[in-house]
């Protein structure tokens, strides 16, 4: 009876089937993701970011060769990880090294044509003022009512559709309209944008923009398009003309006229960095002791480490527990809150460092102000705040050393510091090789260190860019780019370019040795 009820029932449309819904579901999800991406580039495009646009072209089209093709259905699962690679690691390297190319800076943020569309809209005075205000009408529309001296107060028509997309709106007298009150300033400035782009004509012809929140006048533009790009002065006649090599518009007696624009600039801030004497001397001081001091860390911290590590496995030491905990404290304590408790530490004039040095031995010595001082200062702390990494390190790599081998060699009378050279040391360097490299790279960039230590001071003397003696790569290629009057980004991009290799240098050393170590 069941039997005939089943062939009986209808057979379900092969529509509903799973396979055909699982189908159907993909196909649609495929095409939202590619819809709303597509509509994100063409948004940006539209808004002149095309390197961005080019990016999201790039991760959508790999996207959906990757999810559609079936020889490629492995590599879906790594997708996630290579489109994060791209969007956050590949593009903004290749975007800083084109700055490096550039003259981009704080004075030649604009493109060529951002440029010229300012110079275009500077417009003077070329009339009266007249005081405004914004009213709606009984229609709720608003409209401006202008005081217009002798004429009397005028009205506009409803400010409606797109102002520049429409003809100058003629005023007409205040009595033909009924109008509400009129609205507060905030509500003018809320609305200054829109109000900006109408033009209102007067009965005797004056063509009328808004001039400050309260007043409207009759202004004219600056400046006039010519042929080729020029632009020329409405009152003077003077013509400027486009340099191509500054990045800025030029009058006729060479003078710059700001805004500039962004133009390639090929080599020159690679040779810059290493042709000028002022940005040569600097670059190269700070390029050594940045080595040195990644160098140094990575060596004290070690020392202090591995010496910390081999009291621990000492069996006369008790309480071993403990002092690990205690010895490792500093790890777990954020670095930042670190750096500035020794900042405060180390203060010239209140520090409990110096206040100690002058009741013993009457000495206050100026740890910002003198560069030696400074960078010893800056060692000491990174070596505080480094030695716990290296003692968990040392710590592991030391019990699995058979402890035979130090048996044997205090029977052939060897002292401590044989079994540190010729037993301890050989058997560590070669697991710890990558983690020292890797150590000395993370240092080499160490810019929290530095900013709030000692925020790259004291100054060098004679250097024409933001240089300190205590200044890392890192931290030099920050204050060319945002703490220098002129923000040469483009000669900081070059800088990080030049750094990008030496730690890609650094991390494919790294890669080598950890290869042979597998």
């Amino acid at each position: 009876m069941n039997l005939s009820a089943d062939l009986a029932r209808p057979a379900m449309p092969k529509f509903f089937s799973l396979p055909v819904l699982r189908k159907t579901l993909h196909w649609s999800v495929w095409g939202l993701f590619n819809a709303l991406a597509l509509y994100l580039v063409v948004a940006l495009y539209a808004q002149q970011q095309i390197a961005f646009a080019l990016l999201g072209l790039v991760v959508t089209g790999l996207a959906s060769f990757i999810f559609i093709s079936k020889r490629t259905y492995a590599h879906r699962y790594i997708y996630p990880a290579l489109a994060g690679m791209l969007v956050f690691v590949i593009f903004p390297l290749l975007y800083t090294v084109g700055i490096g190319f550039t003259n981009y800076s704080g004075s030649n943020l604009l493109s060529f044509e951002q440029a010229q569309r300012y110079h275009l809209n500077q417009t003077y005075l070329a009339g009266e003022r007249h005081a405004f205000g914004l009213h709606r009408d009984v229609q709720g529309q608003l409209r401006l009512r202008v005081e217009a001296g002798e004429q009397g107060a005028l009205v506009s028509p409803p400010l409606v559709g797109d102002p520049a997309a429409s003809e100058p709106l003629d005023l007409a007298p205040a009595s033909a309209v009924e109008l509400g009150e009129a609205l507060p300033l905030r509500e003018v400035i809320q609305h200054r944008a829109e109000l900006e782009r109408w033009v209102l004509r007067s009965s005797q012809g004056e063509l009328l923009r808004l001039y400050g929140l309260r007043e409207v006048a009759a202004v004219k533009p600056l400046y006039r398009l010519l042929d080729g790009g020029d632009l020329q002065n409405t009152r003077s006649g003077e013509v400027l003309s486009a340099n191509w090599d500054s990045g800025f518009y030029v009058d006729s007696h060479g003078n710059q006229v700001a805004p500039g624009f962004t133009v390639y600039a090929g080599w020159s801030n690679f040779a810059k960095v290493l042709s000028d004497p002022s940005i040569r001397a600097p670059f190269l001081e700070i390029f050594v002791w940045t080595v040195a001091f990644a160098g140094l860390t990575v060596l004290f911290t070690l020392a202090v480490g591995l010496l910390l590590a081999s009291l621990l496995q000492w069996e006369m030491v008790g309480g071993k527990a403990f002092y690990r905990v205690m010895l490792i404290l500093p790890y777990a304590v954020p670095a930042f809150i670190s750096i500035l408790v020794f900042r405060g530490l180390f203060n010239q004039n209140f520090g409990e460092i110096n206040l100690m040095l002058d009741s013993l031995f009457g000495v206050r010595p100026d740890w910002f102000s003198d560069p030696t001082l400074a960078r010893g200062m800056i060692l000491l702390v990174n070596t505080w705040l480094g030695y716990p990494y290296m003692l968990l390190l040392c710590m592991g790599l030391l019990q699995a050393i058979p402890r035979d081998l130090y048996e044997a060699s205090a029977m052939d009378g060897a002292t401590p510091l044989d079994n540190l050279l010729k037993i301890t040391l050989p058997l560590l360097i070669k697991p710890l090789a990558p983690l020292l490299i890797a150590s000395f790279a993370f240092n080499f960039n160490n810019f929290v260190l530095i900013t709030l230590l000692t925020r790259g001071g004291p100054d060098i003397i004679g250097a024409t860019t933001p240089a300190g003696t205590t200044d890392l790569l890192v931290s030099y290629t920050y204050r060319i780019a945002f703490q220098d009057s002129g923000q040469n980004f483009a000669l900081a991009a070059a800088i990080a370019t030049l750094i990008f290799l030496v730690v890609g240098g650094m991390a494919w050393l790294n890669l080598k040795l950890s290869k042979v170590k597998v």
